[in-house]
């Protein structure tokens, strides 16, 4: 697995270096240190999950995220950072980044970037404690008026939570077949691409 760091503390990406290359799984392809070079690196390299700051000079790591997804819709990016900002977390969501974390959270990074290269959505703790105070900004979405079922409304909540095809079988009593098809069903009910727009959706909406 191929993981690309961007962060401008340069103490801060040797430990994540040495913390990740702990694990013999785990391949440190390139360093760098703001958003401009994580566009140039990320291009030239090309990583499985780039690791990348949030707040930086210049470009700061949101920015780069939605210009990196804007050019590669399949990037995995998972935020890191000391800040549990309910902006930040509010515009991670919305930018279509594959988790957040927090950088005291450290125990919790390669996990993290296990899941994520494995497509599933991760968060730290304290930011999915977070969460439920965001949606409760926002109130009651009518999914009905989207022709959503309750038994797809369920599965949205679990692919949400960063659940996989297989766990979500396993909670629900369906095949793996049958959740692939609601997955497909969903999608097309809510104009979005992927089960990354779904989660988001999920969070900004639902």
């Amino acid at each position: 697995m191929k993981i690309m760091i961007v962060d401008d503390d340069i103490l801060v990406t040797t430990a994540l270096k040495t913390i990740l290359e702990a694990d013999s799984s785990i391949q440190v392809c390139a360093t760098g240190a703001d958003g401009p070079e994580a566009l140039r690196l990320y291009e030239i390299h090309h990583p499985d999950v780039l690791l990348m700051d949030i707040r930086m000079k210049g470009m700061d790591g949101l920015e780069a995220s939605r210009r990196i997804l804007a050019r590669h819709p399949q990037a995995r990016i998972l935020l890191l950072t000391t800040f549990s900002d309910d902006g930040y977390i509010v515009q991670a969501l919305k930018a279509g980044v594959k988790g957040y974390l927090l950088k005291q959270d450290y125990t919790s990074i390669v996990p993290a970037l296990h899941a994520v290269c494995r497509d599933q959505t991760v968060f730290g703790k304290e930011i999915i404690s977070r969460i439920p105070d965001l949606l409760q900004k926002k109130g009651d979405f009518p999914y009905k008026d989207f022709h959503i079922t309750e038994k797809e409304y369920e599965l949205i909540t679990l692919l949400a939570d960063g659940l996989d095809n297989k766990e979500i079988a396993e909670k629900m009593y369906l095949s793996d077949g049958t959740v692939r098809n609601y997955i497909s069903n969903i999608l097309d009910k809510l104009g979005l691409k992927n089960r990354t727009q779904l989660a988001v959706f999920y969070y900004q909406h639902l």
